[in-house]
């Protein structure tokens, strides 16, 4: 009897902690995030220009919220800078789902912003392998803006029902509401944003919060515990990139067949084990079982680029990495405090943030709410301010495109080539840091 009354307190203690944290991440809000007209954004290998072509105010400034249509060029990039930034997936703090393996914690904040980061990059290389980099999500433009008063209002009511939840053993309801889809195109048009519409909501699905997810948070935690970690603890961008490789390699859904990870060792990327990664056997026979160049591989690439704080020097090579097409971004952040990188504006980062608490989503019903796994506000954070060590990600979709990347890696300002041997070529950054691509070719 004394063991069952302590986990009662147990378990309550735990509902009333998330009701805490709850209504703590979801008031952390902050005002609107400014932009310069005078300089170019740079998103995830994108590019965009705010300025008009008759605007010369060296000043002038916009934000992403309500600067809608300047005129000219400027006006379409920002509603294009817009639209590619809420299409982008989400990932953010979660409460009320089902119990996290080894705990009875049913929430993850204050603790698993690191592993949101993670699976936002994990996200995007999906988008990339089933969607590509041109696509956008249809509702990105009609998602409001994360108003105050509506997020509190949220959260003051979640915080009544889970302590209403946490003293009657119930669960509080999830009616999140469904956005509708806009007017129907032709049959051609609307049966290829039906199926990409499938496929992100698939997407999706796999990074839910239930132990059936793929690559949810349940899944993850499970198996940081081989790692000695465990619900509540905090995971760092190295051991995240190895939880997600893990959980790549033995997803069961066969729409994850095709795709694979890689993490680096010791910052080095050995070339013949990710062209193995690329390739994989297909029965051709009794005989023979040729391989073939039909898997992509996500590349995970554990940094530290400083000591205490990030060195300077690193600012230009972190902005030559978002800049290219083939990174998926970076997770890290300020210390103790995640978030995914995504793009650059002069000397501010611009990042999806996890830690905002939000109300757990069934993903196993048919059209679940999508608008919650979407953000329509980006943030800037100054690159000094950025924590050295970070994860570095990049999708590779076959061995060609891997050779493109190398190729990319070595134009990069703060890369310089070196050779090591006839068959070794290290890519190495200036100063104490390296990142090293050897090709370990076989005989």
């Amino acid at each position: 009897m004394e063991n069952k009354g302590t986990d009662e307190v147990e378990k309550l203690k735990t509902k009333f902690l998330s009701a805490w944290h709850n209504v703590k991440y979801s008031w952390a809000l902050k005002s609107k995030t400014y932009f310069s007209r005078n300089s170019p954004v740079f998103l995830l290998g994108k590019c965009y220009h705010f300025k008009a072509d008759d605007e010369d105010s060296p000043t002038e400034s916009c934000s992403t919220e309500v600067c809608d249509a300047p005129p000219a060029t400027g006006g379409d990039d920002v509603e294009a800078f817009r639209r590619d930034f809420a299409s982008r997936v989400w990932l953010t703090y979660r409460e009320e789902f089902p119990a996290l393996p080894g705990s009875s914690l049913t929430s993850d904040c204050g603790w698993g912003c690191m592993l949101r980061a993670g699976q936002m990059m994990l996200a995007q290389a999906l988008i990339l392998h089933f969607l590509g980099r041109d696509w956008m999500w249809s509702e990105a433009l009609a998602l409001q803006p994360l108003d105050t008063e509506t997020w509190t209002t949220s959260a003051a009511k979640r915080l009544v029902a889970s302590l209403e939840a946490s003293l009657q053993g119930e669960r509080p309801s999830d009616p999140g509401p469904m956005l509708h889809a806009p007017g129907a195109p032709g049959r051609a048009e609307e049966a290829d944003i039906h199926q990409r519409e499938v496929y992100h909501r698939t997407l999706v699905s796999w990074l839910g919060d239930s132990p059936q997810a793929q690559l949810g948070v349940h899944r993850l935690v499970e198996l940081g515990l081989v790692s000695g970690k465990r619900a509540g603890d905090w995971y760092g961008p190295a051991v995240v990139a190895h939880i997600l490789r893990k959980a790549v390699e033995e997803a069961t859904d066969p729409g994850l067949s095709s795709i694979t990870a890689y993490v680096s060792q010791d910052c080095t990327v050995y070339s013949a084990d990710v062209i193995d990664s690329h390739q994989s056997c297909v029965a051709g026979g009794a005989d023979a079982l040729p391989l073939t160049d039909s898997r992509a591989v996500i590349i995970f690439i554990p940094v530290r680029l400083g000591g205490e704080k990030t060195n300077p020097e690193y600012f230009n090579f972190v902005k030559s990495i978002l800049s290219l097409e083939y990174c998926i971004g970076i997770i890290g952040g300020k210390p103790k405090q995640a978030c995914y990188f995504v793009g650059f504006q002069d000397d501010s980062l611009i990042y999806m943030d996890p830690h905002y608490c939000q109300s757990f989503v069934d993903v196993s019903t048919n059209h679940f709410p999508l608008q919650s796994y979407h953000c329509p506000s980006p943030k800037k954070m100054p690159f000094s301010k950025m924590d050295p060590s970070c994860t570095i990600g990049f999708y590779s979709r076959s061995v060609q495109d891997y050779q493109t990347i190398s190729h990319e890696l070595s134009k990069v300002g703060e890369l310089k080539a070196s050779l090591f041997s006839q068959n070794h070529l290290s890519l190495f950054l200036n100063h104490c840091h390296q990142i090293k691509l050897i090709p370990n070719m076989k005989a």
